[in-house]
């Protein structure tokens, strides 16, 4: 491609829509454009690196046998209700863009297809005979993010594979788990990524058991906890540790105290001269369930812990049950106003006590009358503790369960684990700490999705059984903006060669001499003949700007029939190094050549 034929705009100054490098590197350099509020034209530099990214994508799910197809993007509302997720989706997590028909029907645009494609298996398969299958798809998703940000990392259009198997047990689902873990490690060290396997949540997709696949930089919004040996890595929505021993209690017998002003744990144990760790704080919560009922939460824990709000909903959601309800839409802090719409009276906030009384609630069909509360583990065995006494201004020390307070029916794990904390494998490492963006998710669905629809097949016994199934995603166009996020430097995007719009750059410092244009025409043609795809900065521009913008736009190699024309060479500029070579002309295509082959193995 000739520049000076193609929609090529750079500019000089940061945007001030972006926030992070990745974002201000791609529309300075021409990649996108921005249309409106998380929505992006990709342009032609742009298309060509998401093309090589879905190619990568596609060629290593073929390896596995995956067959692909293609799912509609418009959803009828009635699916997602049969499987129980339209309210979650349009109501608690709100990220699915949902709309009416002219006849009046409810519709939804996919940000995942798990119905779609559940629906279809129910439909066309029906013998254990034609299991298992595996189908995916390469296709743009959308998501209402109520803030889109960092460009391509969190828009609310988005170009994605979604694949999803159908199995007759657990055995073979785990099969294709562990394929789908390989083919994505295959997909991102063949992109020229490092990254990191993590374990991670299930969120509203479900199931028993999910990975994430994270490219390390800095800009990352997820925090990656592992262990230097390697055996344990997670994101800190899922990860698990081993907090510090609890100090022992200077408190031997139980009494209140006056403790002005020491509404905080650290003003607290300043106050009392005493360890975090011997202290039990209770965290109100306010979770709000798909049937409308509002469900009062206390979590006591440990002082020195914070709770985890991912491991809490989970929690909150295995007891929908017991409040006639399927899962969990909203869970808050109340904040004053919340408060005021169902508080009898006013709670004593920062002074609260694990037996903080049911009157507080004024009960009614839309709240719950009573409290639920639940335990941490890192609260259950300290003893002497120092923690609330339902009045403000005083605490009570040397409190015991069961003794002064009763200890909560239901014990939970829901405390964050952190850098510095032992691991759960091997106490003697300690969690590390890393920035991820997450670029793909495999998750272990069971029957959640087959149950719900009623998807069976018939079994070699003859009996009608639920599909189980698997889920995989990979974000296409965040893995190629995760890319640049990880390599670039003050000039401009550094791309891995697999998928950099273009091998290489020829720039003509002087579109006026006739050497340099005969040379480059020369060069243009047989690289691209053999198969490495360059581009031709003929642009009656001076050779400085070419220079930057080819740094900028972060082509891998930059060819400048320059000087060194008198004696037979051209300079070759690595754009990862700025390392420059004197290389013949005669000899610049199969140099090349065992560079690019070299740098994508």
């Amino acid at each position: 491609m000739r520049l000076s034929q193609m929609l090529f705009v750079t500019l000089r100054e940061d945007p001030a829509e972006a926030e992070i490098p990745s974002h201000k590197l791609l529309l300075r350099a021409g990649y996108i454009r921005r249309i409106g509020s998380g929505i992006y034209a990709y342009l032609p530099l742009m298309w060509r690196v998401l093309k090589k990214v879905s190619q990568i994508v596609r060629e290593e799910m073929d390896a596995t046998g995956a067959q692909e197809c293609l799912l509609p993007q418009l959803q009828p509302a009635d699916l997602w209700r049969e499987s129980g997720r339209w309210d979650t989706y349009t109501q608690a997590e709100g990220i699915m863009f949902s709309m009416t028909d002219r006849q009046q029907r409810e519709l939804g645009l996919g940000p995942t297809h798990e119905e779609v494609i559940t629906t279809i298996a129910k439909d066309m398969i029906r013998s254990y005979r034609q299991l298992p299958v595996h189908l995916y798809q390469i296709q743009t998703k959308f998501r209402d993010e109520i803030r889109p940000r960092f460009g391509l990392m969190r828009g609310r259009e988005f170009i994605m594979k979604d694949g999803y198997s159908f199995h007759t047990n657990e055995e073979s689902l785990k099969k294709t788990y562990q394929d789908m873990a390989q083919a994505y490690s295959n997909m991102l060290r063949r992109s020229g990524l490092q990254f990191r396997a993590v374990d991670a949540d299930s969120g509203a997709i479900g199931g028993s058991g999910s990975q994430e696949f994270m490219v390390l930089a800095e800009a990352g919004e997820d925090e990656v906890l592992y262990t230097e040996d390697g055996q344990y890595a997670a994101n800190v929505e899922k990860a698990v540790s081993m907090p510090v021993d609890a100090e022992s209690s200077p408190f031997a017998t139980f009494e209140k105290r006056e403790t002005p002003g020491t509404e905080t744990i650290d003003k607290l144990c300043k106050f009392l001269k005493c360890s975090p760790t011997q202290v039990v704080k209770n965290v109100l919560y306010q979770a709000v369930y798909d049937n409308g009922i509002t469900v009062l939460v206390l979590v006591s824990i440990r002082g020195d812990q914070d709770v985890n709000q991912v491991k809490l909903l989970n929690e909150l959601t295995k007891l929908a049950g017991n409040y006639q309800a399927k899962t969990v839409l909203f869970l808050t802090v109340p904040d004053a106003e919340a408060q005021r719409k169902w508080a009898a009276k006013s709670l004593p906030l920062g002074y609260m006590a694990p037996d903080v009384a049911d009157d507080y609630i004024a009960g009614s069909k839309e709240v719950n009358s009573k409290f639920l509360r639940l335990v941490d583990r890192t609260a259950v065995d300290l003893t002497n503790f120092v923690t609330g006494s339902n009045e403000s201004g005083y605490h009570v020390v040397g409190a015991n369960w069961n003794k002064e307070f009763p200890l909560p029916a239901t014990v939970v794990g829901v405390r964050t684990a952190k850098k510095g904390d032992r691991a759960v494998h091997n106490p003697e490492q300690t969690l590390q700490s890393a920035r991820g963006i997450e670029v793909g998710h495999i998750f272990q669905l069971g029957t959640k999705y087959s149950q719900a629809m009623g998807a069976t097949y018939t079994s070699e016994q003859g009996e009608e059984m639920p599909f189980v199934m698997g889920c995989y995603g990979v974000g296409v166009s965040r893995l190629a903006q995760s890319a640049v996020e990880q390599s670039y430097d003050k000039d401009g995007i550094i791309w891995p060669v697999a998928i950099a719009p273009y091998h290489a750059i020829i720039s003509i410092p002087n579109i006026s001499d006739a050497q340099q244009v005969e040379v480059a025409e020369k060069l243009y043609a047989e690289l691209n003949q053999s198969g490495i795809e360059t581009l031709l900065d003929d642009r009656d521009e001076r050779a400085g700007v070419k220079f930057k913008d080819a740094d900028l736009i972060g082509i891998p190699y930059r060819i400048v029939p320059g000087r060194s024309l008198k004696t037979g060479k051209v300079e070759v500029v690595e754009r990862a190094t700025h390392k420059s070579h004197e290389i013949l002309v005669d000899e610049v295509n199969y140099t090349l050549k065992q560079w690019i082959e070299a740098a994508i193995k």
